[in-house]
């Protein structure tokens, strides 16, 4: 059995037109969609978090974590522009790479999205829990937290997922509309909170500018990169744009522009506000306006941030169900996980599946492991898109390419190093439970797909 059996681009393309899938989203769209995936939980956590292991040169943590970010994405953007289908950096390796490869980066995503979107649901919940305190309203504990913080389960974290779920639930077109307006808010509240704080920048406060040296950089690069993960999420809606050739590469363009202008600017504002030892790492935007005595302000800042949250947690579960969907597709996962409903033309049953296992580690476990989980999982997968795009270059040299990295033989590796790099940073107990979580994929693998692939079924 040939293990590293490959698609052709024809199939790809033929796998396309059988979804039934609504064509709706444009550049604007997928521009909001990858702004509402990255700028959500990152920025409004990650930078205090980072600001404490850094210092002041968080600011370079930021740049670094934005390089990666946005050489990755111009990658991307061919990839997607040869490939206009839905699965994102799995469905490319199945092209360049072969099947188990593939199935490999496609378990990999799974992790990326699926943590990431538990992630962001918990952090929602302690944001709200937060905001409701500051108005004089106290949670129980026995429904905010998870067991092995004391509690039975954290509700609201459930409850946030439950409605996020019901909005992929009825459709793309739906989801889009509600993502567009939570996004205009959250850049509201981030933009309120640059306008507040500038003018409060003490010059005093930006030194030592790196107190913790070259180290603490890197490791606060490694922490805060999760605030970039998710604009991939735009080449696992390819399938459902309305000319993806030239929608995605202009949507990711214009989206990492907006991303690393407001990172940096919220990176500098933010050290420059308050001694970065003051910090509240979970909620650091706030809680430095309210330091410096504008309380309606950190109440507003707080507020945009649990609404930019559950932009966030819509775009992770939304890609994570349409890898889902395509690995089923492609006989690697159970066909259940492609089935399409009959009026939304959404894929419902593998929506309700992954938001309930969402919801349930979002309410039960807690987060002190997921972001370098998630952070591990996403540059991983950059660090195989970086060699893909080189391989497709070399064999499949006249397939359409609306878009074309520039340099690409610069650029491809660059990418690859930084990536490596961040990832070098992470502890080592990161990476052996990465190493379990691919093994586990490697088992499901061996014992199912690759006897139901339809690689296989054809063969």
């Amino acid at each position: 059995m040939n293990l590293f059996r490959k698609k052709s681009v024809d199939q790809l393309l033929e796998a396309a037109e059988k979804t039934g899938l609504n064509k709706k989203l444009t550049a604007i769209d997928l521009a909001a969609l990858a702004i509402g995936s990255v700028v959500g939980t990152g920025i409004f956590v990650s930078t205090g978090e980072g600001a404490l292991r850094a210092g002041p040169g968080v600011i370079i943590s930021y740049i670094i974590g934005g390089i990666t970010a946005a050489l990755a994405a111009f990658i991307f953007a061919e990839l997607v522009t040869m490939f206009p289908v839905a699965g994102s950096t799995y469905t490319y390796s199945y092209v360049a790479f072969g099947e188990l490869i593939a199935w490999i980066i496609g378990w990999d995503l799974l992790l990326e999205y699926l943590v990431s979107a538990s992630a962001v649901a918990s952090g929602w919940s302690g944001t709200f829990v937060g905001l409701l305190k500051s108005f004089g309203i106290t949670l129980p504990e026995a429904i905010t937290k998870p067991p092995i913080s004391g509690g039975i389960m954290d509700l609201p974290a459930i409850l946030i997922t439950a409605f996020v779920a019901w909005i992929l639930y009825i459709g793309v077109r739906e989801s889009a509309t509600t993502n567009n307006i939570i996004v205009l808010v959250k850049i509201g509240v981030i933009l309120l909170f640059l306008f507040l704080g500038f003018s409060h920048v003490k010059l005093s406060n930006l030194t030592p500018f790196a107190p913790y040296g070259w180290k603490g950089i890197m490791s606060a690069a490694a922490i805060i990169f999760f605030a970039y993960i998710g604009f991939d999420a735009v080449s696992t809606a390819a399938e459902e744009t309305k000319n993806p050739t030239r929608d995605v590469p202009l949507g990711l363009v214009m989206a990492m522009v907006v991303i690393l202008t407001l990172y940096i600017s919220v990176a500098v504002v933010l050290v420059g506000m308050v001694p970065y030892k003051t910090i509240i790492p979970d909620n650091a935007l706030p809680g430095a306006l309210m330091s410096i005595g504008i309380n309606w302000g950190s109440a507003l800042v707080a507020t945009g941030a649990a609404v930019g949250m559950i932009s966030t947690l819509l775009i992770t579960l939304y890609g994570q169900i349409r890898i889902f969907m395509v690995m089923a597709r492609d006989g690697l996962l159970p066909e259940v996980f492609s089935h399409i409903h009959p009026k939304y033309r959404t894929p419902h049953i593998n929506t309700v599946i992954t938001s309930l296992v969402a919801a349930i580690i979002a309410g039960f476990l807690p987060l002190d492991i997921i972001i370098e989980l998630c952070n591990i999982g996403t540059l991983s997968v950059f660090v195989i898109v970086s060699i893909g795009i080189l391989v497709l270059r070399v064999k499949m040299p006249n397939v359409e390419r609306k878009f074309r990295v520039p340099a690409v033989w610069l650029v491809a590796p660059l990418t690859a190093a930084f990536s490596l790099y961040l990832m070098a940073s992470l502890p080592w107990v990161t990476w052996l439970r990465f190493g379990i979580w691919m093994l586990v994929g490697l088992i499901i693998y061996f014992a199912y797909g690759r006897y139901h692939s339809v690689l296989n079924v054809q063969k």
